[in-house]
Formats: C-alpha cells, sequence, structure tokens
C-alpha cells in the first residue's frame, strides 16, 4: 500500500474539527479556570481580602465541582472522539478521524507515525522495526494570532509543523525512522502507556522519533502515545500543545491512552480490511475473462460492476468460447448473493460452462450439466444462466435460458427487440428439462446478454428495467448515422446510464456481441468420400477457390495442408469427410470427420515413413488446432492474407 503525507490546515478561526467556530482561550478540555481558581502563595498567613475559613471551604467546593465538571468533559470529548474515529474504514480515513478530533480540542498539533510495513492479521513481522510519519496536522499560527500573515510553505510544498526558527530545515519530522531494539523509543513502545514528553522516557524516546538533529521547541509540552493494536505495537502518535495552552495533565494521559486505542483498532480493522479488499478484488479479477477472445464474424464487448465498494464480489460473470466451424459460445450468468461463496460458485459453474462447451454440447445440454453440477456443489446452489451459440456462416443462434433476463437485440435499423425464449427454470433446482430455441442473427445486429442488477432493484421490478434497457438502446441507435450500428463499447457505457443512485443493489455483468457474419461468397464447403484420391481431389477443390479469390500466392502452401490433414482424416473415417474453407481476415481450413480421437503433434524419427503431417501444418499453419465434436473432431488450421504479418504458430485445442 503506497503512504500519503499530508499535512492539513483550518482556515483562519476554524476548528480542524468541524465547522468554524470561535477559537476558546483555553483548551475544550478546561484547565486555565481551575489554574486561576487554585492561585495561592502557599505561606499560610491570611492577607487583606483572603478569604476566611468559611471562604476557604466555598473554594474548596467550588474546585471540587470544576473537576468534576472537567471530567465530564473529558468523557464527552472521548466518546465523541472514538465514534469519529471508528467511523474510519480504510486507514487514511482512520488517521484522519484522529487528527481531526485531536486537533485543536486536545492537542494543538500532532503526528501519527505507523509501523511500515503495517502487519496484517497473525503476521509476525522480522527485520528491524520501521516507523513512517503517516500524517500530521496541526493548528496554524495565523488562525491563533488573529490576522498574521500565513507561513511561508518549505521547499516541498508542505507547511511547517512547528513555527518560528526552530524547524528543522527539512521543514518537519523525520519520515521514516529505524527503531533500534533495546532503545528508549522501543522501551516506551513495549510499555503501551503513553508518557509525558518532559519526563525522563519521553525526553529520551522523543530525539529518537522526531529526529536527533530536531529540538522541541521551548514551552511546548508533548505526550508520546503508542498505538497497540490487538496483538502488537503498530506506531505511536506525538500530541503537542503550545506554551500558551494550559500544559497536559495526568488525566490528558488517560485521555491520550483512549485516543491511541481506538485508533490502533481502527488501523488493524482497516489493515484486515484492505487485505480482504484485494483478495476479493483478485479472486473477482481471476474469476472473470482478463480479455475477450476476438472470434471471426463477431465483436465483443464487455462490463462488470460490483455491487457496491463493501461488496467487492459477486455470483456474476460472463464469457465468450470459440467453437469449431468459427462458432462462438456467449454465457452470461448470475449465482445467488454477492459473497466470496458466491464467487466461488459462479467460478465453479464458469469452469463447467467451457469444459462442456469444448464438447460442443448444444445449448440445452449444457444447462442441463451445470444444473447437475449445482446440485453436487451442495444444497441451495442456485443460479440463472443464459447460453447462446452464433453461426456466423448460417447467420443464426440457438439460445437456451435458465431463468434469466431474456436478452435484447438492437437490429441494424435502431429497433430494440426483446428475444421471446422460454425462461426455464434456474441451475440447482433439479429434474427440469430445458428447451433452446434457433432464431435469426441478421448482420449488423447487436445482442445484448445482462444479469439482473442492471434492470432490477428495489425502486423497479424487473420488466420494468428491461423496457427501460431497450428504450435507452432505441435512443442510443438513434443518435448513429443512418442504417449504421452504434459503436459497441460507447454503446456499453449508454446502457449502464439507465442505473439511476439507488439501483446499485446487485452486482452487474454485461455481454454485447455485433454480428458482423460470413458471407456466403467468402465460404466454400465440400462433402468427400474417404478414398485414396480424396487428397487429391481436396487439393484441385482448395486451388479452384482461392483462384476465385484472387488469393493464388496461398496454392502451394494451402494445397500441402489440405493433402496431409485429409490425409489424415481419410484414413481413419467411415463416414464422408467434410471440407470448409473461410475467407475472413484469414484463411481458415477446416476438416471434419466422424472419428473422436485427436490428433498429436510428434516427432517422427528418421526411419518413420509418415507422422510428419501435423509437424508441417505446425511450421506454415499461423495457428491449428482440433476440436472433438459429438460426431466426430475437427481439424482446422489458418493462414494470414498477402500482405498481412505473419506470426508464430499456435496450438488450439
Amino acid at each position: 500500500m503506497e503512504t500519503r503525507h499530508v499535512t492539513e490546515y483550518p482556515t483562519p478561526h476554524q476548528s480542524a474539527a468541524g465547522p468554524p467556530a470561535a477559537l476558546p482561550a483555553e483548551s475544550a478540555i478546561p484547565h486555565a479556570r481551575a489554574r486561576a481558581a487554585t492561585a495561592a502563595d502557599g505561606s499560610g498567613v491570611r492577607e487583606p481580602g483572603r478569604p476566611g475559613p468559611e471562604g476557604a471551604a466555598a473554594e474548596a467546593g467550588t474546585q471540587a465541582a470544576e473537576h468534576t465538571r472537567r471530567g465530564g468533559d473529558r468523557l464527552r470529548f472521548v466518546g465523541a472522539a472514538t465514534r469519529r474515529i471508528a467511523r474510519g474504514v480504510d486507514l487514511d480515513e482512520t488517521v484522519l478521524g484522529l487528527c481531526r478530533v485531536t486537533v485543536p480540542a486536545f492537542a494543538d498539533a500532532i503526528l501519527v507515525y505507523l509501523r511500515e510495513p503495517l502487519p496484517v492479521g497473525d503476521e509476525r513481522p522480522v527485520g528491524e522495526v520501521r516507523l513512517r510519519l503517516r500524517r500530521t496536522d496541526r493548528l496554524p499560527d495565523f488562525a491563533l494570532d488573529g490576522g498574521a500573515e500565513p507561513p511561508v510553505p518549505t521547499a516541498d510544498g508542505r507547511l511547517p509543523l512547528l513555527s518560528g526558527a526552530t524547524q528543522h530545515p527539512s521543514g518537519g519530522a523525520s519520515e521514516l525512522v529505524a527503531v533500534p531494539s533495546g532503545g528508549p523509543l522501543a522501551e516506551v513502545l513495549r510499555g503501551v502507556r503513553p508518557v509525558f514528553g518532559d519526563s525522563p522516557a519521553g525526553e529520551a524516546a522523543l530525539p529518537e522519533l522526531l529526529g536527533a538533529e530536531r529540538d522541541m521547541p521551548a514551552g511546548f509540552r508533548s505526550i508520546l502515545a503508542p498505538l497497540r493494536g490487538r496483538r502488537r505495537v503498530i506506531g505511536a502518535a506525538v500530541f503537542l500543545r503550545r506554551p500558551e495552552r494550559a500544559a497536559f495533565e495526568n488525566d490528558d494521559l488517560l485521555v491520550a491512552a483512549q485516543l491511541a486505542t481506538h485508533t490502533a483498532l481502527g488501523v488493524d480493522k482497516a489493515v484486515l480490511y484492505g487485505r480482504e479488499a484485494y483478495i476479493a478484488d483478485e479472486l473477482q479479477r481471476t474469476m472473470l475473462p482478463d480479455n475477450l477472445p476476438q472470434p471471426t464474424g463477431v465483436q465483443l464487448a464487455s462490463r462488470y460492476l460490483p455491487a457496491a465498494e463493501s461488496a467487492r464480489v459477486g455470483g456474476d460473470w460472463y464469457d465468450a468460447i470459440p467453437l469449431p466451424g468459427s462458432r462462438v459460445a456467449l454465457v452470461v450468468g448470475d449465482v445467488m448473493g454477492h459473497s466470496m461463496t458466491s464467487a466461488a460458485i459462479m467460478g465453479q459453474l464458469r469452469t463447467t460452462a467451457q469444459t462442456l462447451a469444448g464438447l460442443d454440447l448444444p445449448p440445452q445440454e449444457v444447462l442441463h450439466h451445470l444444473d447437475e453440477q449445482a446440485q453436487r456443489l451442495g444444497q441451495d446452489r442456485m443460479a440463472t444462466c443464459l447460453y447462446a451459440v452464433y453461426d456466423p456462416v448460417a447467420h443464426r443462434m440457438v439460445i437456451a435460458n435458465a431463468g434469466h433476463p431474456p436478452p435484447v437485440m438492437l437490429h441494424r435499423g435502431g429497433r430494440a427487440e426483446v428475444l421471446r425464449i422460454p425462461a426455464g427454470a434456474p441451475i440447482g433446482v433439479g429434474g427440469v428439462d430445458f428447451q433452446a430455441v434457433e432464431l435469426d442473427a441478421p448482420a449488423g445486429a447487436t445482442l445484448l446478454l445482462y444479469t439482473d442488477g442492471l434492470v432490477e432493484s428495489r425502486h423497479r421490478d424487473v420488466w420494468t428495467g428491461i423496457e427501460q434497457l431497450r428504450e435507452k438502446l432505441t435512443e442510443t441507435a438513434r443518435l448513429t448515422r443512418p442504417g449504421s450500428p452504434p459503436p459497441l463499447e460507447p454503446l456499453c457505457d449508454e446502457v449502464l446510464e439507465i442505473l439511476g443512485p439507488g439501483d446499485r443493489d446487485d452486482d452487474i455483468a454485461l455481454l454485447a456481441a455485433r454480428f458482423d457474419g460470413i458471407a456466403p461468397s467468402d465460404v466454400a464447403y465440400w462433402y468427400l468420400d474417404p478414398r485414396a484420391q480424396t487428397a487429391g481431389q481436396a487439393r484441385r477443390l482448395a486451388r479452384r477457390a482461392l483462384a476465385r479469390w484472387d488469393l493464388e500466392e496461398l496454392s502451394d502452401s494451402v494445397e500441402l495442408l489440405v493433402s496431409e490433414v485429409v490425409t489424415n482424416a481419410v484414413r481413419y473415417a467411415e463416414r464422408p469427410i467434410t471440407l470448409r474453407l473461410l475467407r475472413t481476415d484469414t484463411l481458415r481450413c477446416e476438416v471434419g470427420d466422424d472419428v473422436p480421437q485427436l490428433p498429436r503433434l510428434r516427432q517422427a524419427r528418421v526411419t518413420d515413413e509418415g507422422g510428419r503431417g501435423l509437424y508441417l501444418v505446425n511450421r506454415l499453419a499461423r495457428r491449428w488446432g482440433a476440436t472433438r465434436l459429438s460426431t466426430g473432431k475437427v481439424v482446422w488450421f489458418e493462414l494470414a492474407l498477402p500482405g498481412r504479418e505473419q506470426r508464430p504458430a499456435e496450438r488450439d485445442g
């Protein structure tokens, strides 16, 4: 965690703890009146005008009442101060709370040192103890002197903590202090109780904390208070008063001890919260895709918003999974709740969905297996999910729903439509048959998948939210050029604007898919019988397709690779094999057969007559892979189009 050092100062005649107020002549915890009431020369001889025995008794009663009143003032101050400190959630807010309640009510200046690094939980720090000046605050001279010129900032832009020529040239106390074991400062910190700065322990420890070359200005009073958390000392606070203010008393040590204790507990809490927030952020980040894939024929964009700052993790997820045949699976889901448990269940369901997608199962079958997995995870593991498969060649998509809000499609012409698909039961119910529907996916249309946090809140029901989403999409499309779909990333930002101030009750996942499709003229498809002559036939068909697309310079490479892949398929296939060429931003070749076994790249020996086909594919192709289907497998490879940069081959499953 980065440490920031800030020195804040109130404006003239304004309290650092609240709204403008007239500065008192003495501390908010009064001392001056008590000292005036007890002024005496100690001689015991009655002077003219000095009260007699009756007056002395009255004076003693007044002092007792004053002492009681001052004790009540201290208790009220400590109560208000601890409530203000306890409001802090993060580290800076906690330390700021201590400074705000201290200056000027209890002290004219304060320095707060914290251990670096701060231990978390049950950690046992090893090595040298180091304290870093985390924050300083003080009442400036011009606020006390009434009309005096404000002090000039030092070279680093900070106002000096203490005034006058007593300042160290650096403009303040040491910012990083090493605490030697067994030294005076270590002894005070180990003792836990606050000490006066002019006590023997304080006089030895303060120079070590503030810097040996910097002396305390004459007349200043101070208290050094260790900050002890639940298990160990985590810092120290120095309270300072100017000479014109009443000196600290023994009861002020108790006040300083209370302030230090509550601050240390608040720092402990803030450090633990910071660690939990870091873990939550990392968990959520790893549960969601780092980057969306870039499949052929579709553009993708996504957004994720947590429910609130105090609920950083949730059960919402989205995914885009490339499938064989240039298809892509679009998934969005929502596990009940937004907690660590929800995030963990979400991660397992997302992994299961990716595995099932790799098997090329139909959407309804994917949801059925997700339902079984949710039941295996335990009771009441409920989730909603929507699974869609888009085929850019056929310009169609198949969607199955498990209790999730329906998707919305924005057509190229600007019309937004809520798709009518069977809602289904949530995942985890068990014994439910999921249904899939096949719909048109015209080029230029945009499909929006989202979770209920976008459309449902305490102030609106889900169908009202869906209607607002549809209207927002229509309005956004109206602002773009006619016949042209709105840009995808700005569209996601516009969609999130339907959220009102009180609509962030749940986390939000949003996945937008722009269907570009693949034109029929860019697709060549053949069925080939598994015969010995099939490899030669495949070479001729590929050559003709490349000539039609003006890609003759790729003929040698394509014919060689097609021949190798088709030969492997013909060797084991019993049914006709398929050969498909796709021209998009790359040239993609796909060979399918009815054998489920996937080919593996291996190093052929010198004496082997075969086994070099995939080695050639791996060397010449931009990318290649093999995917198992429900009816067999598909082996594919890609080549860069002429004029495009060649990249090293990648192996995809």
